[in-house]
């Protein structure tokens, strides 16, 4: 039977990243999603993956190339029996941030200028102190041999790297049952529609695969406690 890990996180700094761009405006969504999540907890790129990833292909210190390559990091946790849920609200704050820049033609293309016409922007963050809620469902426990944690107490989400704390806790009483149940967080669509019969849902419209909310789902799932997520989880890709 699988272990269920329920995360909490809290930040501790302004968390940014593009969900949707509206004109000038540029706003994140109040959600994380696993893949960010899967690279935030080190899952790609740990020693416990080393067979798996090339240290030329390790993200934690430089990326040499722009180019998204999850299929090739996340399938490895398929192998290990890990897998990690987007993360949904318990409560957030929005802070609003303008941002300016001049034209400056001049020092790229050594163009004579007479005008330095400025132009802006406008940033919607994740306030610090936020909270997120995700789930790690594992088919082996996640602690060390001391007892400790793998999962590491502080990790780092968005373009700015900011910083979050994630607390953990462990449940192993779980009940594997069969029927149609609604999901109270995000799911990744492409990692449930190949196992469940999806019935209804809510898009969230983000980067690089659209989550669902709200869904309506038959099929098996886990339950402990009054919390429902389904079975058999992990990470599909699209051709």
């Amino acid at each position: 039977m699988a272990i269920i890990y329920r995360c909490q996180l809290e930040l501790h700094d302004s968390m940014y990243y593009a969900t949707r761009e509206i004109g000038r405006l540029y706003e994140t969504e109040p959600v994380i999603h696993n893949y960010a999540l899967c690279y935030a907890l080190g899952l790609v790129d740990s020693e416990a993956y080393s067979t798996t990833v090339s240290e030329e292909h390790s993200y934690r210190y430089f990326c040499s190339e722009q180019v998204p390559k999850y299929e090739e990091h996340l399938t490895p946790l398929n192998l290990q029996g890990i897998y990690v849920t987007p993360a949904r609200s318990l409560s957030h704050s929005s802070t609003l941030n303008t941002w300016k820049y001049a034209n400056n033609n001049y020092h790229v293309e050594m163009e004579k200028t007479q005008k330095n016409i400025p132009s802006f922007g406008r940033a919607k963050e994740i306030a610090p102190e936020s909270q997120f809620e995700f789930f790690i469902i594992s088919s082996s426990s996640l602690k060390r041999q001391d007892g400790k944690w793998k999962i590491p107490k502080w990790i780092r989400l968005g373009k700015w790297m900011s910083k979050a704390e994630v607390s953990v806790q462990e449940f192993t009483d779980i009940k594997l049952k069969t029927g149609e149940f609604t999901v109270a967080y995000p799911l990744n669509p492409l990692d449930v529609m190949f196992t469940h019969q999806v019935i209804s849902y809510d898009v969230v419209n983000m980067p690089p695969v659209s989550l669902i909310q709200n869904v309506q789902i038959q099929g098996e799932y886990y339950q402990f406690g009054d919390i429902k997520i389904p079975a058999r989880m992990e990470y599909r890709f699209s051709s």
